[in-house]
Order: C-alpha cells, then sequence, then structure tokens
C-alpha cells in the first residue's frame, strides 16, 4: 500500500463545493437548480467523488455493488453498533461511528486490498503480457510478503459466493470494460496452485472487478462498503429501537464466557 504524505501547502483548498450568499455550488452545479430533484444519490457520489457525471453503465454498476454489500446479518460491525445504541440509545451517530469503525482487512477493507491487488496484476500483465502468469507471479509475491489473498473463500459460501455472478452480469450488461473481471477469474485458477486451497471469489474480489473497469478510483475503493453498510447500519439501529438485541449480544457473550485466568487466594 503507497505511503501517505502530508502535504506542504498552507493555504486549504477544495474543488468539491463553495457557497455564497445566493447559491451553493457543488462541482460546478447548481445544488438547488441543477442537483436536488435532477440526480439520484448513487449518481451524486460519484459526481463528488469525481467530479464527473456517472454514465449510465457506471451508475449501473455502482449501484449494484452498494446493494451486494450493505448487509450482511449480524456481522461484528453490526454487533458493535447494536450493542453501542443499547448503552446509549441518545447517540445514533456514535452507534454508527461504532460499526464503521471496524471497517478493516476483514471487514469492509478487503475490496480495497482486492482491488490493488488486482492492479498489480494488470500492471504485470502489461509488461509480461500473458494475464495467467502476471496473476500467477503477484499471488506468489503476495503470498511470500505474507499477505492473504482478499476477496476469496468464504466460510458459508464455498462455491462461489452468488453475488459474484451476479454483479459481473450486472457488468457485463451494462457494457462495462470487462478486464478486471478476467483477472478476477485469473487469480481464482491460480489459487489452487499457489495458495493449496481451492478458493472462490467472493464479493469482496466482484466488487473492484467491475469498479475498476467502471472506471471508478482505485484509491475510493474502500468508501463504497462504507457508504454502502451505513445504510445498513441505520436499518439495524431503527431496528434495535424496537426489537432490542444490544444487550441480548452482550449478555449471550458473558454466558459463553470462559475466565481462564489466575484464580484469587481465599
Amino acid at each position: 500500500m503507497p505511503t501517505m504524505k502530508i502535504g506542504k501547502s498552507t493555504v486549504p483548498r477544495t474543488a468539491i463545493s463553495t457557497s455564497d450568499e445566493h447559491s451553493i455550488t457543488v462541482r460546478g452545479h447548481d445544488l438547488c437548480q441543477e442537483l436536488i430533484g435532477h440526480t439520484s444519490f448513487s449518481a451524486y457520489f460519484w459526481l463528488l467523488l469525481t467530479g464527473q457525471q456517472p454514465n449510465a453503465a457506471q451508475l449501473a454498476v455502482l449501484d449494484a455493488t452498494l446493494v451486494a454489500i450493505a448487509e450482511h446479518g449480524f456481522v461484528p460491525s453490526v454487533q458493535a453498533a447494536r450493542m453501542t445504541l443499547a448503552a446509549a440509545p441518545d447517540a445514533l451517530q456514535g452507534a454508527v461511528a461504532a460499526g464503521i469503525l471496524g471497517c478493516g482487512s476483514v471487514i469492509l477493507g478487503a475490496s480495497e486490498t482486492a482491488g490493488r491487488l488486482f492492479d498489480e496484476i494488470h500492471r504485470e500483465a502489461e509488461t509480461r503480457g500473458a494475464l495467467p502468469a502476471a496473476a500467477a507471479t503477484v499471488v506468489e509475491r503476495w503470498r511470500a510478503a505474507g499477505q492473504t489473498v482478499p476477496g476469496y473463500g468464504h466460510p458459508l459460501h464455498k462455491e462461489r459466493d452468488p453475488r459474484v455472478a451476479a454483479l459481473f452480469r450486472v457488468a457485463q450488461q451494462a457494457g462495462v470494460d470487462q478486464r478486471f473481471v478476467q483477472i478476477a477469474e485469473a487469480v481464482e485458477q491460480v489459487i489452487p496452485e499457489t495458495v493449496g486451497k481451492d478458493l472462490k471469489l467472493n464479493v469482496s474480489a466482484a466488487i473492484p472487478a467491475v469498479l475498476l473497469g467502471a472506471g471508478f478510483p482505485l484509491a475510493a475503493l474502500r468508501g463504497v462498503p462504507i457508504l454502502a453498510r451505513t445504510a445498513s447500519l441505520i436499518a439495524h439501529l431503527n431496528e434495535e429501537l424496537s426489537v432490542a438485541s444490544g444487550f441480548a449480544l452482550s449478555y449471550q457473550a458473558t454466558r459463553e464466557l470462559i475466565y481462564d485466568g489466575e484464580k484469587s487466594e481465599p
């Protein structure tokens, strides 16, 4: 992952938005006259991020990925959010934040890491020519560095995660460049030999495969599952207010807890 450097500029700058007494401008568009009532939230997100209006294919793929990754049951981030709201029911924002703070290499962050893997394979193939050889080389390089192969294998879906086929279908029907889909599938083919396990594509690899083909920025890939999961967290927290599970989750953890430390002397 590239090293982040702090800039030397002493003047804060942004090309995203500005406002005056009479208007609000976002990416060069009048918010009230050109955007509100004229664009969807997904299209607005793409505009905010890139400065460009998405075309139909880009919007179709972005919408599909947001829907695919938003909800995933009582995963740790959802449990953290619900338990936080149970303890502080007046702090919805804190509960949402508790869930989002769990975005890392295992939960939600794997899409970004998979995207970086695919980008490295893409660049390797430009010099080596053959995609299978490039995929094998990069996967072996990652394994030698002690890195896992992100976006492959699933505890429930032992065959391909069913969301993979759905996302690939949307991307193909929308006419999105299939280069990164091909890369994702090439990695799946080399995994048995390089990893020693037959791990199939899951949604965390499918998301960057279709988004990168649509021209989505690599550095912003993690933002897609974060944005999507925020919607799901709000739904879970709204449910928590009437169907409380936060304390039940805490109780279950306490009930199953095994203390294996030293005991005090009587």
